[in-house]
């Protein structure tokens, strides 16, 4: 054990830095590592106390986190692929709507304004499909 007079006094500003805990082996277990941070706690003294639990909380977040993800892998691995799911795909719905609208569309603009009002209305279709698809182009 250390001797405490020997210790540097924490820090001034912030919260006092215990010294750096040895890396766990392996074969180590979360007992074990909070059986040594209540001994670095008698040996540092009260004033390293928040520290130490603040460092043992931080190693028991990334245990849990590791045993997790394993544990989530691991069943992963054990259940069959479901369904390919298929997305539902827009453009269909637009081509249609394009065209259920270009009939009438045409009708009224040839009645109206002849060759002018024809190219009108369908370079507004057009121009309805090109945004879509390049809309499209810039999601994947």
């Amino acid at each position: 054990m250390t001797d405490i007079t020997s210790q540097q006094p924490p820090p001034a500003t912030g919260r006092p830095v215990p010294p750096p805990l040895p890396p766990p082996s392996a074969a180590s277990s979360t007992r074990e590592d909070l059986r040594a941070v209540m001994a670095a706690r008698r040996d540092l003294g009260p004033e390293y106390e928040d520290a130490l639990v603040d460092s043992f909380l931080d190693k028991l977040d990334v245990e849990i986190a590791a045993r997790i993800r394993n544990e989530v892998a691991a069943q992963l691995r054990h259940q069959p692929p479901g369904p390919v799911v298929k997305q539902r795909d827009g453009a269909v719905g637009v081509a249609m709507g394009s065209l259920a609208l270009g009939i009438p569309l045409t009708g009224i603009a040839v009645g109206n304004a002849n060759l002018p009002g024809l190219l009108l209305s369908w370079g507004g279709i057009i121009a309805v499909n090109f945004a879509y698809a390049v809309s499209r182009r810039s999601q994947r």
